[in-house]
């Protein structure tokens, strides 16, 4: 079997580079493309949301993860912060233009994934049964 290769050259002129270990775009990749990075920022996309709704839309995540990971987000300009001078206190979240940016490609990536699902399945059964099962 041919392994897969991956042509096309890197942009020789760029200020960052996410493969350097020192890098700060590092970690902002890091909290784009974490799991619940890319899903508070995928659903954000849809609009603005309350904390809770977030919670809600983005199953799984647990308050504490939801609260650091937008805390993150926000620092790196992708999400925007607003706490409304209410009682009880309400705080919305929303995109930035930059966070908007983000998440359209993170979308079209999150799309063709599950556009990719059936080949993926069907990999992993193969995998798996040429291994006497997971």
């Amino acid at each position: 079997m041919q392994k897969p290769t991956c042509t096309g050259a890197l942009p020789a002129d760029l200020a960052f580079d996410v493969f350097a270990r020192t890098c700060p775009s590092r970690e902002t990749l890091e909290h784009v493309t974490g799991r619940w990075g890319s899903l508070t920022v995928g659903a954000l996309r849809e609009g603005p949301c309350r904390f809770n709704e977030l919670r809600r839309r983005v199953e799984g995540v647990s308050e504490k993860m939801l609260s650091q990971t937008l805390h993150a987000l926000e620092r790196d300009g992708i999400v925007h912060r607003e706490a409304q001078p209410t009682n009880p206190p309400r705080v919305d979240y929303e995109l930035t233009p930059l966070g908007c940016e983000v998440a359209d490609r993170l979308l079209a990536l999150i799309h063709f994934v599950e556009g990719s699902m059936a080949e993926v399945i069907a990999s992993r059964e193969s995998y798996d049964a040429a291994r006497g099962g997971r």
